[in-house]
């Protein structure tokens, strides 16, 4: 596996992807988005052709308390020793968790665009973009923050969204270097997540 594709799986696993364990030391990789980022979906499984073999699979789901339906696609990677191992690096306990040494794991910018349009969001009118970490730790949060600098010099900072959990906060400069990172991995669904020039 290449460093870009090791990278691209951190970045979907930081993201919205689960790991799920299959045996003693295999897991599996399983993708899921709203329908209309099938095109999104789709892109991250090619970038791992010999993981992901199958054909997208299109679900509905009735949300218990608006009754309303909800349309998503979903693929499933083979199952792998490769992701086994990842697995023990970021569900140590069986919860998703962020690494101490998070860094050495962002090989390589694809991780945080992956990272970012998963879990990203830009604010068109202040021109600023947020990270959202979810249920993460304090501790947790300041790893992603100091790693995201350290690696690619995109700086943030730490934002409590107390029911939404830790996100990272991106201003109109930083934002800037987001766009660069974001724009060398071409996904139109996705573009508007995209930073504007100031």
């Amino acid at each position: 596996m290449t460093k870009q594709q090791n990278a691209a799986i951190v970045g979907m696993i930081l993201g919205d992807a689960y790991l799920q364990p299959t045996g003693k030391k295999n897991a599996r990789l399983r993708l899921e988005h709203r329908a209309d980022h099938k095109d999104y979906l789709i892109w991250k499984a090619g970038l791992l052709p010999n993981l992901f073999q199958g054909k997208p699979v299109f679900l509905d789901r009735v949300h218990p308390k608006t009754k309303m339906t909800y349309h998503y696609v979903r693929q499933q990677s083979n199952a792998s020793p490769v992701l086994g191992k990842i697995r023990t690096i970021f569900y140590p306990n069986g919860r998703k968790m962020i690494p101490n040494n998070l860094e050495k794991f962002l090989r390589d910018t694809i991780a945080f665009a992956i990272w970012f349009y998963d879990d990203g969001y830009y604010y068109r009118r202040d021109r600023c973009s947020y990270l959202y970490l979810g249920r993460v730790s304090k501790p947790e949060a300041e790893i992603a923050r100091s790693a995201i600098e350290k690696k690619f010099g995109i700086k943030s900072v730490l934002n409590d969204k107390k029911n939404k959990g830790f996100a990272l906060y991106f201003s109109r400069m930083e934002s800037e270097k987001i766009k660069e990172a974001l724009q060398k991995y071409d996904v139109p669904v996705m573009a508007y997540k995209i930073p504007l020039t100031p």
